[in-house]
């Protein structure tokens, strides 16, 4: 049994964990605990503030009460709109409290487009103007070139709440909006929208592997406990078994106390 506890913010698409856990079909246990948002906005003050120590570690002890071997703060906006040095620390202070390897979904998406051995990606975000471009800064902190990217605009951001109830001709129209020919890898960066159930199809559509918020958290805990599975149905991350040649290096965030 391996079990990976998840950070999740509020509630919108967090039913995509145990379908992930029914496609993974083996010994594999993804418990969840809700942290408290505030506000469903997603300016900066609003989402700095839902990644805040407090707020991750409140659900540590319940987490690890389910037998939690790694943790994962399931929220991308919440940690790379730290920069990539206050996500490590966040990550950090989190992996302290817990006494077990820790990670977040915006490091998830790093690691994940270097197991695929990529360098070039496109990023399809319902973020706003402002807050967009800080995962496109964090992913070239990592080494990664960000040849296209979509966001929401200037107008208001598109709520979590919202993005839970988009349908996958909506997402599937997003990723197209933002796909590159010079990207290898299309990202789908918000745990808010329901992906886990469509993951190949949104591949077969571009033509290239797709990596959506909550599959790479998923994929992220299991990696730092270093437990490989084999998914097709969650898309080419998870029907690989070595990383390949020249397959970017992980920069490594297993903080440990």
């Amino acid at each position: 049994m391996t079990t990976v506890g998840l950070l999740y913010p509020g509630h919108a698409a967090e039913d995509d964990f145990p379908r992930i856990e029914v496609m993974i079909d083996s010994d594999i246990r993804l418990p969840l605990f809700h942290t408290e948002t505030g506000e469903d906005a997603h300016d900066i003050a609003s989402l700095r503030a839902a990644g805040a120590p407090e707020r991750l570690s409140a659900g540590v002890e319940e987490l690890r009460l389910a037998g939690a071997e790694s943790l994962v703060w399931a929220s991308t906006n919440g940690s790379f709109v730290y920069g990539w040095e206050g996500a490590y620390e966040q990550v950090a202070d989190l992996a302290r409290a817990a006494g077990l390897p820790a990670s977040s979904t915006s490091f998830a998406f790093a690691h994940a487009v270097g197991e695929l051995g990529a360098g070039r990606v496109a990023v399809a975000s319902i973020d706003p103007v402002d807050v967009a471009p800080l995962f496109t800064g964090f992913l070239e902190a990592a080494g990664i070139e960000v040849v296209s990217a979509r966001d929401a605009g200037p107008g208001p951001a598109v709520s979590a709440t919202e993005a839970a109830a988009w349908t996958p001709e909506q997402v599937k129209e997003l990723v197209t909006a933002a796909d590159h020919p010079d990207a290898e890898v299309v990202l789908l960066p918000c745990t808010a929208l329901h992906t886990a159930g469509y993951v190949p199809e949104l591949e077969e559509l571009l033509g290239k592997p797709v990596l959506t918020a909550n599959q790479v958290t998923v994929w992220e805990g299991l990696r730092l406990v270093e437990r490989r599975v084999w998914a097709p149905t969650l898309g080419t991350l998870f029907a690989t078994r070595e990383p390949p040649p020249g397959a970017v290096e992980n920069r490594g965030i297993e903080v440990r106390e």
